[in-house]
């Protein structure tokens, strides 16, 4: 296998290239470094990934189709995941435009080279923001997720449905992977553990949004890449019990599948924030403000078809997944 990964400097892409090149496989990590957040830290993953011999790193845009159809003209690459994307709801109120190019236009030029070099298995990331106005617990691939509440959610809702028609159309493998709440070592500054991780250090105080009544299923990054690397491995094919009459968005006629990967538990806000404290062995000041636009109250995944398809079913407690985290944090910034 020669694989592909978009936003191979990120934090997800890290973890899922040092996996695959664990596996023995070659690997090309495709990143803008993008200054989203800290270029030093990316640079810092890719000096990690650069010591294997089977890793490559190529430094272009994706939304620069002349630099994406190089990258697959000299790659021969026979799998591709697709982890590139502008991350964040609330970074999607005020800058719309970096969804557009990196999250639709970007996408599409990933996804039609993957057409025109015939790759084996197109795996791609979608988000539990996809399920937007639902209420329904836990969330289920089988449900329809028209509502997205933010120009990201709507943006990885479309990659879902560009990824459909391609599948159609052209007999491309394609399979959607929603991520709930990925947090661990080398995690991304604009996330919550990291933000609240520095502000309680600092003696400065966290926000915590909807007044503490927030909750999502944290899912542990080890959990996350264990979930990508097995359905990687399970090429998509249609479902021959699909129904048109009643149909299943999670699979289709054609070799098209979706998974959540999540840990199948809900966690409230507050008790996360406690598990923060207990490892740091400090308090948090906190400063409650109401629910962010764009936000959704609630996630919950429900990961009865990963565990059906590929044996697997995230299990990282948050206890363990947050000492983890502060282990890292603590060393990697000498504290």
């Amino acid at each position: 296998m020669k694989i592909l990964v978009t936003g191979a400097a990120g934090f997800i892409g890290f973890h899922l290239c040092r996996r695959f090149l664990s596996m023995g496989f070659e690997v090309t990590g495709l990143d803008n470094l993008h200054p989203y957040y800290s270029v030093e830290l990316k640079k810092d993953r890719l000096a990690l990934l650069g010591a294997d011999a089977k890793f490559y790193f190529v430094k272009e845009d994706m939304a620069d189709r002349a630099a994406v159809d190089r990258v697959f003209d000299a790659g021969g690459f026979t799998h591709v995941v697709n982890l590139a994307a502008q991350a964040g709801v609330r970074h999607s109120l005020t800058h719309p435009e970096d969804y557009v190019n990196a999250n639709m236009v970007g996408y599409f030029n990933i996804l039609e080279n993957c057409r025109q070099h015939k790759i084996e298995h197109f795996v791609f990331a979608s988000s539990s923001s996809v399920y937007g106005l639902n209420t329904t617990m836990p969330f289920s691939v089988h449900d329809n997720v028209d509502h997205p509440i933010s120009l990201y959610a709507a943006s990885k809702k479309s990659n879902e449905l560009m990824a459909h028609s391609y599948s159609y159309l052209f007999g491309l493998p394609c399979t959607g992977l929603r991520f709930f709440t990925v947090y661990g070592p080398w995690g991304r500054p604009d996330m919550a553990l990291f933000l609240f991780t520095k502000a309680i250090l600092e003696g400065k105080p966290i926000q915590v949004f909807n007044h503490g009544k927030m909750e999502r299923d944290f899912t542990y990054i080890d959990d996350i890449v264990e979930g990508v690397v097995r359905v990687t491995l399970k090429t998509a094919a249609p479902n021959p019990d699909w129904n048109p009459a009643a149909p299943d968005p999670s699979s289709s006629v054609a070799p098209y599948r979706l998974y959540n990967i999540g840990n199948n538990n809900c966690v409230t806000l507050g008790h996360f924030i406690e598990c923060i404290e207990a490892a740091l062995g400090k308090k948090a000041v906190k400063e409650y403000l109401p629910l962010q636009p764009g936000d959704v109250p609630a996630t919950f995944a429900n990961v009865d078809d990963l565990i059906r398809d590929v044996g697997f079913c995230p299990a990282t407690d948050v206890k363990t997944g947050i000492a983890r985290f502060i282990d890292w944090y603590r060393e990697y910034y000498r504290q």
